[in-house]
């Protein structure tokens, strides 16, 4: 018997409805649950985010060193131009853009509440052929 299990990653912000809102947008989510301070997704590949209120939270500074990174989160994409015209449309922002030497391309931005999150580009693989 499994002691423990995978669960789920907590965002703080003051309005959990609003963040949760984009963030069911840029991954094609539903909401598996809701209350007055906190609301939770689910992607359709699986993954899963709540959105806890806090009053008092205050967006991570990153990449500034005046406070640490609190979460960070990846994304893996096949069309960074488009996932990026999307989050803008959502409210979203970018921190930053370069493009990383080797298998993949990454772009950092911050959802509207100021969490940084991380584009990966990952090429499409094509089906085997027989």
């Amino acid at each position: 018997m499994t002691l423990v299990t995978a669960g789920v990653v907590v965002l703080d912000c003051a309005e959990p409805e609003k963040l949760a809102a984009f963030y069911k947008e840029l991954l094609d989510a539903e909401e598996t649950d809701a209350n007055a301070n906190r609301v939770e997704i689910r992607g359709t590949d699986g993954i899963r985010i709540a959105f806890r209120r806090d009053m008092s939270a205050t967006p991570p500074s990153w990449p500034r060193p005046e406070s640490s990174l609190q979460a960070h989160l990846d994304f893996y994409v096949s069309d960074l131009d488009e996932a990026e015209r999307r989050i803008i449309g959502l409210g979203g922002r970018s921190l930053e853009t370069r493009d990383a030497s080797g298998l993949y391309e990454e772009r950092g931005y911050a959802d509207p509440s100021g969490h940084s999150f991380t584009l990966r580009y990952v090429a499409a693989t094509s089906p085997k052929q027989d």
